[in-house]
């Protein structure tokens, strides 16, 4: 049998190369950091930042009747921009009351003086040291976002947030602070049989079990809560009335909108801002 020649070699190897490129999953685009806004994406083993081209945008005046959590976050926020000590900032509570406008309000409003926005989904969030990393070179100012967080028992991104918060030995850079929200206080369930682990001390004080321990430390180590609470029945309809204007109606219009603002709202069983600017769509796209 003959050896066969090199460049017969060449030919097969090349082949064989082809083939196992077909398998391989492309390369990850550069990061464009001309962008303001982020998405963290994986591909199998993959991760990389994709630039947001178009961002929604929302200005801080167009969210109503939540100006202590807009005061405290805005503060904390400039207080980034300007490298002073800074807080991350865990929002919980109803939904539809801005939370996330919240954020996205932030970097509306300073986008311009270097801040820039990661959203990264919960099921992501093991790669948050590895995103902590790729940012920390940068000489913008990075909030990652993790919205509508919450976690079940042994969840993987638990220890990751966890560690990047308080509690590695690496510490994360002075560049990024995480801005989340959550329908639970302390981010994960709890349950009626983990108060039984709780300790009664002769003198009446209650120590809380291991369990419940282990769930309050994450969320204890967010340096601002900020609580946000259903909206009363004037404050839903003032805010209706604000989008309405934005949206072109007249004063006369907004008027006759009541009654069946309302009525829009107990068919959803909700007074929130989201069902009020929805409600402002509809109805300007009806009357104007």
């Amino acid at each position: 049998m003959s050896t066969p020649d090199l460049t017969t070699l060449m030919a097969r190897a090349e082949r064989v190369l082809a083939q196992l490129e077909a398998w391989l999953p492309p390369a990850p685009p550069p990061t464009d950091w001309s962008a303001h806004a982020f998405r963290w994406r994986r591909r199998g083993a993959t991760g990389w930042l994709q630039a947001v081209q178009m961002v929604s945008r929302i200005s801080l005046d167009d969210l109503q009747h939540i100006e202590r959590q807009k005061e405290i976050i805005d503060r904390n926020t400039r207080h980034f921009l300007q490298k002073k000590p800074a807080n991350n900032v865990l929002m919980t509570g109803a939904r539809g009351t801005g939370k996330s406008s919240l954020v996205k309000a932030m970097l509306a409003a300073y986008a311009d003086q270097g801040l820039r926005l990661v959203e990264i989904d919960k099921n992501d969030l093991v790669d948050l040291v590895d995103i902590v990393e790729l940012l920390d070179a940068r000489p913008e100012r990075f909030l990652i976002f993790c919205d509508d967080l919450s976690f079940e028992e042994g969840e993987a991104g638990y220890k990751a947030l966890k560690s990047v918060l308080d509690g590695s030995i690496a510490a994360s850079g002075d560049n990024v602070l995480i801005y989340a929200t959550s329908n639970r206080r302390h981010l994960m369930p709890e349950y009626m049989s983990e108060n039984l682990a709780a300790k009664h001390q002769a003198d009446g004080e209650i120590h809380p079990g291991e369990t419940v321990e282990e769930k309050i430390s994450l969320s204890e180590r967010f340096g601002l809560w900020l609580s946000f609470y259903p909206f009363k029945q004037d404050d839903y309809l003032h805010i209706v009335q604000h989008w309405l204007r934005v949206h072109g109606c007249s004063e006369e219009n907004i008027a006759e909108s009541r009654t069946e603002a309302l009525q829009w709202a107990l068919e959803r069983g909700s007074r929130s801002g989201r069902v009020a600017r929805q409600f402002a769509r509809d109805w300007a796209a009806r009357h104007v």
